[in-house]
């Protein structure tokens, strides 16, 4: 089926992100947007975030909640060597699934390290829920893994940036998700009422509002997304039409 089927479904994503460092701002997160941008370029939509702490019982019903609720669901977080790296096995346990020593995780590690080097500490990255499938780690070996519709990632940004770029081939994606944005001198207000009869009009185009202040001046940029082009297109000239007719001269950029 190409790209441009009207029947094509959307496929949608859930991303975790486990972490007590994350919760009390020790540690700031750089892979959400990541994974929103790719994941839409993957023709999948991520419809919801959280972030939760390393809790075994919040992250196990955390992960049976969102896995049949989406499609696809990526956690982040705790898969690493120490004693709070508990991402693994929790995931397991929401499966209902033994956590086991992986052979092929093992294999890969033991080439990486030195002899001597691989610690039982270390070894803790090899575990993984029986029957996952390993998802490579080009830049510090030890791997993510998925076990049915979720893919456990690490934390770390630069390791985990290159986990989804191993993975991305895996993914089966529906249409992507097209932007436009318009920005215009107007306040929110002067325009909502004609803003949201526009809405009720392209029900299938999510219209965002969202005010600024530039050189002490108000304005607003409004943000059309929608998998349908000819729709989207048609609502932003709408938009335009309607800043236009309140007086302004609408501008429209490449970025939300």
């Amino acid at each position: 089926m190409s790209d441009s089927s009207p029947e094509r479904k959307t496929v949608t994503a859930c991303v975790l992100i486990i972490g007590n460092e994350i919760l009390s701002g020790r540690t700031k997160d750089a892979n959400l947007a990541f994974l929103a941008e790719q994941l839409n370029l993957s023709g999948v939509r991520l419809m919801e975030a959280r972030v939760i702490p390393d809790v075994p019982q919040t992250i196990i019903d955390t992960v049976n909640a969102v896995r049949g609720q989406f499609d696809y669901v990526f956690t982040t977080g705790g898969i690493g060597p120490t004693h709070d790296d508990i991402t693994s096995e929790c995931v397991a346990a929401a499966f209902g699934l033994p956590l086991i020593r992986n052979p092929e995780a093992v294999r890969r590690l033991q080439a990486h390290y030195p002899p001597g080097g691989l610690n039982e500490a270390r070894l803790r990255m090899a575990n993984t829920p029986e029957g996952a499938e390993l998802i490579d780690n080009p830049v510090s070996i030890a791997p993510g893994f998925r076990i049915g519709n979720v893919f456990v990632l690490a934390g770390v940004p630069a390791i985990m940036r290159a986990m989804f770029e191993s993975l991305r081939h895996s993914l089966t994606g529906g249409l992507p998700m097209q932007s436009r944005t318009v920005t215009s001198t107007l306040p929110e207000g002067a325009m909502a009422a004609e803003l949201s009869a526009i809405q009720d009009r392209f029900a299938e185009v999510e219209i965002g509002s969202y005010p600024f202040f530039r050189m002490g001046k108000p304005g607003t940029a409004i943000v059309l997304r929608a998998t349908d082009v000819a729709r989207l297109a048609l609502a932003t000239d709408d938009v335009k039409a309607m800043m236009t007719g309140l007086g302004d001269s609408p501008v429209e950029t490449d970025a939300e």
